[in-house]
């Protein structure tokens, strides 16, 4: 799968990932669960900088320069 998640994409869901990880410390039951899973589902997506979703929905906000894999 190519990268589909760049740019100001990313950023917001770094932020809302780092938000909703921190509101499932205050939280109880499954409204905490529910923020794990959703604050580390936006975590791991902007990490890997691919997201399903938006593959079957055809959104694409990574540029030219984001897409080349790292030289590692």
């Amino acid at each position: 799968m190519d990268r589909n998640v760049g740019g100001a994409d990313r950023h917001l869901r770094i932020l809302g990932g780092i938000v909703l990880l921190g509101s499932a410390l205050r939280a109880r039951g499954f409204g905490r669960v529910a923020a794990l899973l959703a604050g580390a589902v936006l975590l791991l997506t902007a990490a890997v900088q691919r997201c399903p979703v938006n593959a079957l929905a055809g959104v694409d906000t990574c540029r030219a320069g984001e897409r080349l894999e790292p030289g590692w």
